[in-house]
């Protein structure tokens, strides 16, 4: 804060110089379709990983199937690159080949 008088004796104008807070980077996480994962196994990773609710999971799920990718969301490269291991560590235990990867927003 700095003070300036503007003329008047005790008659000053207070004005805040602040500082601008950088966020971080994000990082989009993407999902892979491909033909041996289920859109059910897809939708329980969407819910269990991403937090997703039952519509907007099968919504992604649907764009996986459709398009080839989806978006899960836009992370923290840190935050997205534990996600990513998360969907690949569930996936694995379960048998499937789905994959994930991050790409930067």
């Amino acid at each position: 804060m700095t003070g300036s008088t503007t003329g008047a004796p005790g008659s000053e104008v207070l004005e805040h110089q602040g500082t601008q807070a950088l966020l971080p980077r994000l990082f989009k996480v993407l999902l892979h379709n491909d033909d041996y994962t289920t859109m059910e196994f897809v939708i329980e990773v969407l819910e269990a990983i991403f937090i997703k609710s039952p519509a907007e999971a099968f919504r992604i799920m649907m764009q996986v199937h459709e398009n080839g990718l989806g978006v899960c969301g836009a992370y923290s490269f840190e935050i997205a690159e534990t996600k990513i291991a998360l969907v690949h560590e569930r996936a694995r235990r379960h048998g499937f080949p789905l994959r994930a990867s991050m790409e930067e927003e």
